[in-house]
Formats: structure tokens, C-alpha cells, sequence
């Protein structure tokens, strides 16, 4: 099968920008390999690169056991932030643009100082964050009802739609992000509860492997960049209108109004 990368990244490009959701880029696109999935996205980040757009830091992805097993995946990815993607914990955030969201919770890093794009040890990981700070992912995918293999969510950039952050940054040596546990409470009852343990067994080990991953790509991570280390618990469906509150112990809690 011929792998069309330019007319699958286009129809990505084209069922977000109409809001209509599309079958499998892996189906319809040839899109099977990792390699492919990411040579989609990255013709959409140069494109939005080319727009305007700024790069605000990465997302991991498919941390949780429990979202890989809604999904039908077994391992992360990562995908490319947006600033504007990003809103404010408290900030009403519209759905507009938006095709099938879905929310979680999770624990946001804030990178302190650029990490160059060697392998770094761990210790040097950790030396390069500033500070963490509570989360919430609106996560939407432009492929038809979620029906996506690990190829199509990589495409699409991780299936990334926006993201709120707390307001508080808190420092990483203070908290046992393992043991952290997350309640994400949406318009008043509880509706996902997970630990950091959920987060490939450690918040910061999710993170670590972005940091990995990226110098294995010939790329580092920037000081003042955001990294989302990945679901704490279950995805959430929502729609405008709806109420989130997530709560990280320790961490704190960050909220938001969708309209």
C-alpha cells in the first residue's frame, strides 16, 4: 500500500479546521508505521508553525493503563503544544473548535532551563525542571468516534485539543508524585480518580521519556516549556456548559468552565 503522508496530514488539517471527524488515517492514508504517524504530524506543526503559530511545550500521551485499554493502545506518545492551547485554571475555555473532547487530569512540569538534545541522564532530566503544576487536557481526536489505532493518534498530534493550568507552581522535591492521588469531579460528581502511579508508575518517569524521546529525535526541551506528563485516570466525555474541578492533593486543584 503507497503511504500518502501529505493527503493524510491535509485531512487532519482539513477535520479540524471544518469540525467533521474522518475515518482512520491508518485505513484510508496507509499510516501503519510510527515513523509515518510522526512525519504526518510534523508536516501540521511546520504548517502551523508557518501561520503564526508558537510551540509551548509537549504532551505524553497513553500513559495510563487505563486509557490505553479505552483506546486499544500499548505505549505513549507525544504531541506538540500550542500557546494557544493553553488557558488558565478558572478561565472559561470555549468548545468551538473543538470535534470530540474528552478531559483528564494530570501533572503539568514546567521546563526551568533548555536541555540539549544528547540522551540525558535522569539526574540531568530532573535538573532541568522548574516546577509542577496541577493540569487539565482537553484531548480531541479528528478521527470518527475515537476509533483510533497508536498510527492515527500520533498523526493527529496526540490526539491534543487544549489545556489548563493550575495556578500555583508547587516544587518538585516536595511532593511524592507516585503516591499523589487525583479526583476529577465534573459539574459536581465525581468522574475519574486515579494516582500518580497511574502515569507509567511515576509522573516524572512519563516525563523523563519525553525527554528521551525527543533527543532520540535530534531535539531537546526549552526552558518555559510546559511538558503534560500524561492521564492520571480514566478519559472524561464533555460538552459545553460543563463544570471540571480536578483535585492532586499535595499539588492542588485546577478548574475550568467550558462554553
Amino acid at each position: 500500500m503507497n503511504v500518502e503522508i501529505s493527503a493524510a496530514a491535509k485531512a487532519l488539517r482539513e477535520a479540524r479546521e471544518f469540525r467533521k471527524p474522518i475515518n482512520k488515517i491508518s485505513e484510508d492514508y496507509g499510516v501503519v508505521t510510527l515513523n509515518d504517524a510522526y512525519a504526518v504530524a510534523d508536516i501540521n506543526t511546520r504548517n502551523r508553525l508557518s501561520q503564526g503559530g508558537r510551540i509551548s511545550g509537549k504532551k505524553v500521551g497513553l500513559t495510563s493503563a487505563s486509557v490505553q485499554q479505552q483506546l486499544g493502545v500499548a505505549q505513549p506518545d507525544f504531541g506538540v503544544l500550542f500557546q494557544d492551547m493553553e488557558y488558565l485554571g478558572g478561565e472559561t475555555v470555549p468548545t468551538d473548535t473543538l470535534l470530540q473532547p474528552k478531559i483528564e487530569a494530570e501533572v503539568a512540569f514546567v521546563v526551568g532551563k533548555d536541555l540539549q538534545s544528547e540522551t540525558p541522564s535522569y539526574a540531568e532530566f530532573l535538573a532541568c525542571l522548574a516546577y509542577a503544576l496541577p493540569a487539565l487536557e482537553i484531548v480531541d481526536s479528528a478521527i470518527a468516534d475515537w476509533k483510533i489505532s497508536l498510527a492515527d493518534t500520533v498523526a493527529d498530534n496526540a490526539s491534543c485539543g487544549l489545556y489548563v493550568l493550575g495556578n500555583q507552581p508547587v516544587a518538585i522535591g516536595d511532593l511524592d508524585l507516585h503516591e499523589i492521588g487525583m479526583q476529577l469531579d465534573l459539574n459536581g460528581s465525581v468522574a475519574s480518580v486515579g494516582t500518580g502511579a497511574a502515569c507509567l508508575g511515576h509522573p516524572l518517569r512519563a516525563a523523563y521519556w519525553l525527554a528521551c524521546t525527543m533527543a532520540a529525535r535530534g531535539e531537546g526541551l526549552k526552558g518555559g516549556e510546559v511538558i503534560l506528563s500524561g492521564a492520571l485516570g480514566p478519559m472524561v466525555n464533555i460538552q459545553s456548559g460543563d463544570i471540571i474541578q480536578a483535585r492532586m492533593g499535595a499539588l492542588g486543584s485546577v478548574s475550568c468552565r467550558l462554553v
